[in-house]
């Protein structure tokens, strides 16, 4: 980032120093998706009354006969499990930062 834009920043901001603060902002949005793909977990365990890794054990899309919603559920599922995992862990790293 210039030294023109984080002069203007902490002009704007009045806080010092504004790397912090970048950092800060980056956990907070990262917080926000990692809450939205813990409520589609939850939302999922609920429907199925099982874990994600139980639902792709027993094989729950076959059974189910490849139905649209079990299949897109199974896409929001996985994509919510995996968006944990990686949100958790950029997280940690920027926190790291501070």
């Amino acid at each position: 980032m210039s030294s023109t834009i984080l002069k203007e920043l902490e002009k704007i901001l009045e806080e010092r120093p504004v790397d912090k603060l970048i950092v800060k902002a980056l956990i907070n949005d990262l917080k926000r998706k990692l809450s939205e793909y813990i409520l589609i977990d939850k939302a999922m365990k609920n429907k199925y009354r099982m874990s994600f890794e139980e639902f792709r054990a027993k094989n729950i899309v076959k059974k189910k006969r490849h139905s649209f919603e079990v299949e897109n559920d199974y896409c929001d599922w996985e994509l919510a499990i995996d968006g944990i995992e990686t949100i958790k862990e950029k997280i940690e790293r920027l926190e790291k930062l501070l």
